[in-house]
């Protein structure tokens, strides 16, 4: 919670020292930011560019629609869309995506991802890479809170890791990706989660608090007299830290879209930014505000998207709405990584917790299939332009070269100059425990 409230010594706008020394409380437990900045600090910081944007297909989407279309199977099976071929010579996707057939060459569509423990739905292992079953006490940390600990953010103004998830009817479906054992010092910065609702600024009510810009004059106003009046002086190091992020109008401008080209923010448009059911938005301009964020130097951003369990009508939800917005969304973010020049530092992983049943319900839709699923990559200096793994003729099962979560894991990590297989976090048992399952290696295919 950010509370800028008080009595005592007031400065011009009416904030006072206590006021200072008593921002913070991101974390569960009334944790103070400072503490974070603590507990990060202790798992020390070093220097990198590399990032990676994480997208998680709430609900599971139909791997047999999208990426892998099977037009010799039943028509109980195969449904009714096409494939159409894109710009790489061999690689056909679904008909309601040129915008990505168009770019194939810079995408990496992986169609044999297995491992999800359960027909369960739950983000854990798209943010893991690893199952919830024999799970270590605290839980498995995301993706985002171990290159918190082990990296540590770029510079003290802009956390390490963020989450655009807003809070949701079913909370996996809202989640941005769990610290675990590695505690709340390492949990997502959510400017449109919980924290985004526990800002509060003195003499700013809630139509004021929805004007980005008011609330970044605000902050520097603020900032400029306690810095001109020397009150920072009695903080400590990382309450100033603490003050760096919530602060600082490098977040603020990285979340703030209005400065951008209107002719880019057109590219990514503007989809559905309602709730969807129990799931997340259809929000287009989380995509744009994920690049503004790796540019501004957070270092692993994670996104939820739509609902895609779709138990009854699949196929008419897919080509009226969830489609055309993910081809538009997709497509605008790698683009933009690349006419940025930020494609070969940037990794992008899109994926939901499992495929769907080969079969047509009679509902018209798809149900569970932990069986086997999809998911598509660009970007992170990786080899593009290929697809990785194949399904049996239904659609069922992995046939050539399977691909379980915790391999594309290993290859986010390496892409991101960890290793994987050597660097450790610490438990709550204090004991170290790798990034990803021994047994998974970087992708040969992809580095």
């Amino acid at each position: 919670m950010l509370t800028i409230t008080g009595r005592s010594q007031p400065t011009c706008d009416g904030f006072t020292r206590r006021d200072v020394l008593r921002i913070g409380a991101l974390g569960a437990g009334g944790l103070t930011l400072p503490q974070l900045l603590a507990a990060e600090q202790r798992a020390g910081i070093r220097n990198s560019n590399k990032a990676v944007i994480m997208v998680y297909m709430c609900g599971a989407p139909p791997h047999q629609d999208m990426y892998d279309l099977k037009m010799d199977a039943p028509s109980e099976i195969r449904g009714p869309f096409k494939p159409i071929k894109t710009n790489v010579p061999g690689i056909e996707i679904c008909e309601h995506m040129p915008r990505l057939a168009k770019m194939m060459d810079k995408l990496i569509p992986i169609r044999s991802v297995y491992g999800s423990p359960s027909g369960a739905h739950d983000s854990y292992i798209c943010y893991t890479g690893r199952p919830k079953p024999g799970e270590p006490r605290g839980g498995w940390p995301s993706v985002g809170s171990c290159v918190s600990s082990v990296l540590g953010p770029t510079q003290p103004a802009v956390p390490a890791f963020v989450g655009l998830a807003p809070d949701a009817g079913h909370p996996p479906y809202g989640s941005p990706g769990l610290p675990g054992f590695l505690g709340q010092g390492h949990a997502a910065f959510r400017p449109s989660g919980p924290v985004g609702n526990d800002m509060v600024l003195k003499g700013i009510d809630g139509n004021r608090l929805n004007d980005r810009r008011r609330l970044l004059n605000s902050f520097d106003r603020f900032r400029k007299h306690v810095d001109a009046s020397a009150e920072m002086a009695g903080m400590t190091t990382l309450q100033s830290r603490a003050m760096d992020i919530l602060t600082s109008s490098r977040l603020a401008k990285a979340l703030d879209i209005s400065d951008e080209d209107p002719k880019t923010i057109a590219m990514y448009g503007k989809g559905d930014p309602k709730k969807h059911a129990d799931g997340a938005p259809l929000n287009l301009q989380h995509f744009l505000m994920a690049r503004r964020l790796v540019e501004a130097g957070v270092r692993v951003v994670t996104l939820n998207f739509g609902r895609w369990d779709f138990h009854s009508n699949n196929h008419s939800e897919l080509k009226n709405k969830y489609l055309p917005l993910w081809d538009q969304g997709v497509s605008a973010l790698v683009q933009d990584l690349h006419d940025r020049g930020l494609a070969d530092d940037v990794s992008v992983v899109t994926w939901g917790e499992f495929g769907r049943t080969p079969k047509i319900n009679n509902k018209a839709g798809r149900d569970h299939w932990p069986q086997v699923g999809g998911a598509l990559l660009a970007g992170g200096g990786m080899k593009t332009g290929q697809v990785i793994g194949s399904t049996d003729r239904l659609g069922g099962e992995p046939n050539d070269r399977p691909v379980h979560f915790g391999e594309v894991i290993a290859t986010v990590y390496k892409q991101l100059g960890i290793d994987p297989n050597q660097t450790t976090v610490t438990d709550l048992q204090n004991r170290p425990r790798y990034l990803v399952d021994g047994k998974w290696k970087p992708m040969k295919e992809l580095v």
